[in-house]
């Protein structure tokens, strides 16, 4: 396959890197110091497999690349205004567009901008960092896509989804397709978003907030309003989705933390409008009450864009 990854960062870099050492002619769309490294040195990957170097091609022009069989946008949610319009020339009406992004609306803008491409939406489940310009790392024994077509598609839609996950799943990277990708998404959303928010709203680690009774509540009150809106929404999600979601948070013992309350401390813009935001969204929708979100999402909002 022709591919293209819009966001050239950790999971970008991870899964384009993948990708191409299974043999798929990938260009990464990557700027300034990390696309001057990979130039220089092609991609450097260190993972739980091993450290190895990837030739790929790199590039700040998407128009250099052309149409391509599948596009990967794995940029911050904050970046879509400027991303997705810069995938342009890369969208042709055969290409699969996969959003790889936190969130349980971020395709939206694919499907707005590409009607005649195949807009998937997806979840990454990685732990993938940056170990310097032009190098990728991976840590962990979890590493996993989920996709699928989204409700009411045209049915060739998921047949891609099928094929797409194929390619990764040749290439080293466990991939399925379900065909209710709206569960998984609302799923790992509950829980993303209920460690960001809260761990960004009090400054602190979600293991120091968990054996504490008053901020205990509050994270049971974040994910139950997410389960409430989901259900709203029409989404069938498991009916112990809360407690499952607690016993996980509580067996990491300390081992879990939010890249969002990670960028608040560094200064950095914030996902929040991806994630407590697409709460209080869904909830106004749906008609139901998401207070916790609401209070979490207003006090944040100052520091969304940053510190300066």
């Amino acid at each position: 396959m022709k591919v293209a990854v819009m966001g050239a960062g950790s999971i970008g870099g991870y899964f384009g890197g993948m990708l191409a050492r299974g043999g798929h002619n990938v260009t990464l769309i990557a700027r300034g110091k990390n696309l001057a490294a990979i130039h220089r040195e092609g991609l450097i990957m260190q993972t739980e497999a091993g450290r190895f170097t990837v030739p790929c091609s790199a590039t700040d022009r998407p128009s250099e690349v052309g149409p391509v069989d599948l596009a990967l946008l794995t940029t911050k949610t904050y970046h879509n205004a400027d991303a997705v319009p810069a995938m342009a020339p890369m969208i042709g009406p055969d290409t699969a567009v996969l959003c790889l992004q936190n969130g349980i609306d971020s395709y939206l803008p694919l499907v707005e901008a590409f009607p005649d491409a195949t807009a998937l939406p997806g979840a990454a489940y990685i732990e993938a960092g940056r170990g310097g310009p032009g190098v990728v790392t991976q840590a962990g024994d979890i590493v996993r896509i989920v996709t699928g077509s989204i409700r009411g598609s045209d049915p060739s839609h998921q047949e891609r989804a099928k094929a797409i996950c194929a390619a990764f799943r040749e290439a080293g990277v466990p991939a399925e397709a379900e065909d209710d990708i709206a569960v998984t998404l609302w799923t790992k959303f509950l829980f993303i978003t209920t460690m960001a928010g809260t761990t960004s709203l009090a400054r602190e680690y979600l293991r120091d907030l968990l054996p504490r009774p008053e901020w205990h509540r509050i994270i049971v009150g974040c994910m139950t309003e997410i389960e409430a809106a989901g259900r709203a929404s029409g989404v069938d999600l498991s009916p112990t989705i809360v407690a499952d979601t607690l016993n996980y948070m509580e067996s990491a013992k300390g081992a879990m933390s939010a890249s969002m309350h990670a960028d608040q401390l560094a200064g950095r813009p914030m996902e929040l409008e991806a994630l407590n935001g697409a709460v209080v969204r869904a909830g106004d929708s749906a008609g139901v009450p998401t207070p916790i979100n609401a209070v979490i999402y207003a006090a944040l909002k100052p520091y969304a864009e940053g510190a300066g």
